[in-house]
This record gives C-alpha cells, structure tokens and sequence, in this order.
C-alpha cells in the first residue's frame, strides 16, 4: 500500500511535517505495525538489556509495619537485590473504598526502596476484586454452570468480562501508574497477577456477551451451525437466543467449548489490552512485565498470537519441577521476543515444602541458559494466614532470615559475576516448537468428557509429546524457540518441530506449507493436523491440508507394542506402541518398523518447493525424536553445545562456559584441558567434577 502526500503550496512546513507524520502512521496502522513498534525493547535502549542481571523478590508489604518494611529493605540491601515487585493482590490497600485511594503508607515504601537502591515493578493489583466491589457491582461475582452466584471465596473469583469491573480496573491503572509515573524507584509495570487462572463465568449477561462474539465471529446462524455441527443429534440452532454456554467441563461436544474457551481467551487479552493501553498513556518509558499464567488449566488465554500487544518481556512464575517441562514453559513464555526471560515469581520453598539447599541457585542458572535475566523470590516473607500460610518464603514466620535469604544472596553474587560476561544471553535459536492455545484446549478437556471420543483417540496428551520432541534438543545443549507458528517470522528458523498438533488451522497450515516452499525442514509427529479450525475432523485426506506437502496420506492407525526402527545405524526401541499407517506418494521411506508386519514407513521425507517435510507416525518420543534431530544437524547447519552427561545442561557464553547440574548426585564432565571456575574459584584439567545441583563456569 502506497500514500502520497502532496505538497500544500503557502501552508507552513511544520503543518506539512504533521500531515506527513499523519500519513505516515495511517500507512504503519494499515499494516498493523503501530502498537506492535510501541512496544519493541529496541525503540528503548535504557530497558534491561545486556550486561545486566536481576536477583529480588516479591514483597507484600500489606501487613507489615514500618519498623519491620525498614528492616526487610535492609536485609534486601545486604543480600545484594536490585528489584522487588510489588502492589499484586492488593486492590483494596490503595483503594480500600470505591473511590478512596490511599497512598501514604506506599509512597514511603517506594521512597525507602530508592533510597536503599532498588527499583520496583510496580504491579496493577486487577485481580482479586475487592469486597466492596462485589458488593455494589454483582456483575462482578461468578455464576456456576449450574446457575449459582458464587461468592469471591478464594482469589480470582471475579468476573473480568464485566464493564463495570473493567471501569474500574482502568481507573485504578490510570491512578497508579499518574501517581508513580515520574517516580525514581518504579522500573516496570505489570498487570493482573495470573489472569490466566481465573474462572470462566455462567450468568445471563455472560451469555449475551458471548451471543455478541459468536455474531461478529460468524455472521449468520447458518454459519455457526456449520462450525458447531449441531445437525448432529437434534442440536441445531434457529435463532441466536437459543445459543445456551457450553459446559467448560462437559459434558458436549468440542466445537462449542473450544470457542467458549476462545470467548474468555479473548476476554483476557481485552483486559491485558486495555491495561497496556493506560501503561503507553501514563508511563511509555517503563516496559510490561507481568506474570500472566496463560497456560492454566482453569482458563488460560492465547498469549503466544498476542503478547506482542502488551508484553515487552516474557515473564513467569517459574516453579520448576523437572528441566524439559520446566525449560519448555518458560520458552513458551519467552515466544519469539529479542527480550530475555524474567522469572517475577520464583520458588524458594513451595507449597507444604520448605526447600532443600542448593536448589534455587541450581534452578536460576538453568535459567540463565535459557536466557533468563531476573530472578525474584516468592516469597520475602512467610505469610502467617491466608490461602498461602503454608508456603515458605525467605523469612520464616518469626521474621527470622532462613538460611534461604542467604541463598538468594548468593545468587545475586553469582549474577553480578556473570552479568560483564555475556550475560543474560540474546539467544537466536534456529529451531522452533509449534504451540498453539486452540489444540490444548482441543486435546486436554475438562471433566470427565464421557460422551465424546476424544479423549479415547488422543492417548498421548499433546503437552507429553511436547515435551518428548523438546527433551533430545535440551540434552544437545541446542537454543529453542516455542511459538505459535501463524504469528511468526518463520524464515528466522531452520527446523521447525510440529508435535501432536491435532488442531491445525488454516493460518498455521499455510504457515508450514510457506516455511517448506521457502527452504525449510519441517517434522510432523502423529495424531497432528487431524481437525480444523472449528475442531472438525478434516473431510480430506490426512493429514490435513498438507498431504501434498508431506507426500503421503495417513488414516490407519494401531497400538503394538514396543516399536523397532533403525534410524541411519541406531536401532530405536520407541515406548508408545501407537502408530500411523503412511501411505506415501512422492514421499521418501526413511525408516520402517522391524516389528510390524509389512514393515510400514516409520519415517518418511518427502520434497516440497526448497525445503523438506518429514514425518513420524508414531507421537513424538524421545527415543525417535533424538536420533532423528541428529541425522539432521550437519546438513541444517545446527551446532549442538557442550557435550554433559545426563542431567546436566550447558551453554558457551563468550568463549566460557556454563554448566549447571540439575540432579542431585555428583556428575563427571569431560571438559578441554586446564579450566577456571569462575563461580567456585577451583582448577580443572580434563574433568569438571559438579557437585549434585552444583553449577561453574569455566574459562581458560
């Protein structure tokens, strides 16, 4: 699209310069650049970037008196911290009546954290709403599947489709952030802590609001009635008032829960929005940086198409249970940002468990591979009632600083070595995992599901097979990305991995046919590309859309046993006994099933345009996967990192390297010659000896 400005002969030159500065932006709107440029790191250089690392905490002041603030600000001095987020959950201690706003008591807070020189995260309290809220706006209480008004018994039991909820959240926004605007401790901002976990909602006016959604998303009944199938079983709709809320949790079919669950995504996203919308107003100079949950079961929302438009850095509560799911999360969270990863919320004990030694200084570093830049411990201080009494923070319950302040502490050293060494790394992956909101919320229902077959049919939940297809890649010390692959640059990647995508989309289906034509290679595990956008099984050869691209068909599918291949000169042994039966037309047989009669094509290859399809008819496993990725490297140009034994993870880091031990024995590395430890101080020559959950970075 081309605009032409004209010369207005007489007219002054800065009115000319307006009326070109005009056009300019109705050219970049038009191409919906505007918000998305708003919002890059790169338009502003003073955001966190390279060569700075952050250790801190999340802190509740609401219960604390000054003398105990004032001490707590001191311990975090000492402990070397150089951030805490604050204001999250905490609603009604700015606003305690509708209207009232009180600030004395955290103006104070905020002027002894500058002056003990740490900055802030200033986090808009949306959720929970406060009592008084509830009370004189019902709107805002949740109503059950079965009819109930629901009392705000436990945090996020509010309805945030609400305008009057939404009236008042941007008030709140717009007066916190005028009042701390120009403050000299406030660094970023966030938003609704966790609106991801929220619960959806049943009343009468939510039903309306969703009738308004369907009508803009498919225009007429016929099309709803198509996109729902409701010729099945006596279900079909004749005028919009008979459009009834889809049990989230069943029973009914897929296609009307999937976009219930789409309904709330975007209800999410409106009020993530709309907060960043008050944030570019009042503080443009401060980025967005929120723990957003958008994989919880309870609700969730489709972050990965979206976050561009009010998220500056990925950002998590990063509790982390094992390294592959712990490390696929936060990439998710990370997506195709240039900006590195903030863990805002961080374990230090957990719920019911106080925490083993070692254990978060371990887990911060494995950050730190992936590309993390911040740590922040939730939490500072033990609550001493509440939903969460029995979750340990860094100061036990007699305000006693337990031995895991000191960790923390630790921590922030270690940070501060490493920070002028590379650190946090701007990693440029060249691999990419497909993720996509639409085929959790088809492959994972809720509830009991006992009329739909679906469940039955997907075996191998698709986050399993997620993790399966990422685990091989991790071990090899290899730099990932997890996207959403219709929202993407994808020609920045080399191997793009498609696990389990049992919803494949049209936008995400011309995305990969793209990626092929243009050069890349693409891997397709089974059960994928099976239904459509509206979670309908494609009427067309599978898989869906791109049989042509994969040069095979595929309908056929049974359960052995375990599964033999060889794959170049590996005999693989996979666990999951489901496979696809391929039927290839242009596709090459890569690898075939010793154990199955007739020998079927475990792995085919088929060309397309410039680049390659590959496909895999079992669900990814890592058995299969990591031998596979390895035939593959040499020829995409893909380097694998430091070579660890198991459970141990590495990165090179500006001709250093990082290595982190992520169990709890001792673990031998085969290193090259005489090394530094620049963490431990210690010498090496031929063998790293790593402590259990030990970490070092050697340099020669």
């Amino acid at each position: 699209m081309r605009y032409f400005v004209t010369n207005d002969a007489g007219k002054p030159a800065a009115v000319q310069l307006r009326k070109l500065a005009a056009a300019c932006a109705l050219a970049i709107a038009a191409l919906g650049g505007v918000h998305a440029a708003a919002q890059t790191a790169e338009a502003h250089p003073g955001w966190p970037g390279a060569g700075q690392l952050f250790v801190g905490t999340c802190y509740q002041p609401v219960d604390r008196s000054r003398e105990q603030i004032q001490r707590d600000i001191d311990l975090m001095k000492q402990s070397g911290f150089k951030v805490v987020r604050m204001g999250d959950l905490s609603w009604d201690y700015f606003e305690p009546s509708e209207g009232k706003f009180e600030f004395a008591e955290f103006d104070w807070i905020m002027d002894r954290m500058h002056a003990a020189g740490i900055q802030v995260i200033l986090d808009i309290p949306g959720q929970p709403a406060p009592l008084w809220l509830h009370h004189r706006y019902p709107g805002v209480d949740l109503v059950s599947q079965q009819g109930t008004r629901l009392d705000p018994a436990e945090r996020y039991m509010d309805n945030n489709s609400d305008p009057d909820y939404k009236r008042l959240l941007t008030r709140l926004a717009d007066t916190l952030t005028k009042r701390y605007a120009k403050h000299p401790a406030l660094k970023m901002i966030g938003y609704n802590n966790e609106i991801g976990n929220g619960y959806l909602s049943y009343s009468e006016a939510d039903r309306k609001r969703f009738i308004v959604w369907l009508q803009k998303k498919y225009g007429t009944i016929a099309a709803l009635n198509k996109a729902w199938a409701t010729q099945r079983w006596s279900r079909r709709i004749n005028v919009w008032d008979e459009v009834r809320l889809p049990y989230a949790d069943g029973p009914g079919p897929y296609e009307r829960q999937l976009d219930l669950r789409r309904y709330w995504s975007e209800v999410n996203i409106g009020v993530l929005k709309g907060l960043d919308a008050v944030r570019r107003k009042n503080t443009p100079d401060k980025p967005a940086m929120s723990n957003l949950w958008d994989s919880s079961g309870r609700k969730g929302f489709d972050y990965l198409s979206t976050y561009r438009e009010y998220a500056n850095y990925g950002a998590m509560g990063f509790y982390p249970g094992e390294p592959v799911g712990a490390g696929f999360e936060a990439l998710m969270m990370k997506a195709g940002m240039s900006t590195p990863i903030w863990f805002n919320e961080f374990t230090a004990g957990g719920p019911g468990y106080y925490g083993t030694k070692g254990r978060s200084r371990m887990w911060a570093h494995f950050g730190l591979l992936l590309g993390a830049q911040a740590v922040m411990a939730w939490t500072y201080n033990s609550h001493l009632g509440g939903e969460e009494q029995a979750l340990f923070g860094l100061l036990d319950h007699d305000d006693r600083p337990s031995w895991k302040l000191a960790e923390f502490a630790t921590i922030a050293a270690d940070f501060a070595k490493l920070e002028k060494l590379g650190f946090p790394r701007m990693t440029e992956p060249k691999v990419a995992f497909a993720y996509s909101f639409d085929n959790m919320q088809a492959t994972n229902p809720i509830g009991p599901q006992g009329t739909n077959t679906v469940r039955q049919y997907v075996t191998t939940p698709y986050m399993t097979q997620a993790h399966n297809a990422f685990a091989p890649l991790l071990k090899d010390n290899i730099d990932a990305a997890v996207i959403n692959i219709a929202h993407e640059d994808l020609s920045r990647y080399k191997l793009l991995v498609v696990p389990g995508m049992y919803l494949l989309d049209q936008p995400a289906t011309e995305a990969i046919r793209k990626f092929v034509g243009d050069g890349g290679t693409v891997i397709m595990t089974a059960v994928s590309a099976k239904v459509d956008g509206n979670n309908q099984w494609y009427a067309t050869p599978l898989p869906g859309g791109l049989t042509d691209v994969f040069g095979l068909r595929t309908n056929e599918f049974y359960n052995g046993s375990t599964l033999v291949t060889k794959i170049g000169v590996e005999e693989v042994k996979g666990a999951n006994g489901h496979y696809e039966v391929l039927e290839p037309s242009t596709a090459e047989t890569l690898a075939r099933f010793a154990n199955v009669d007739g020998t079927p094509p475990a792995i085919t290859v088929n060309r397309y345009g410039k680049g390659r399809a590959i496909y895999v008819a079992t669900p990814a496993q890592r058995e299969i996967m990591g031998p596979l990725y390895r035939q593959l490297y040499a020829g995409l140009g893909i380097v694998p990192g430091p070579k660890t034994p198991d459970g141990v993870y590495a990165r090179a880091v500006d001709g250093r390297v990082l290595y982190v031990n992520t169990t709890g024995e001792a673990k031998d590395v085969a290193i090259d010659g005489a090394m530094t430890g620049v963490l431990s101080g210690k010498q090496f020559s031929g063998t790293l000896r790593l402590e259990p959950l030990g970490v070092d970075l050697l340099a020669k």
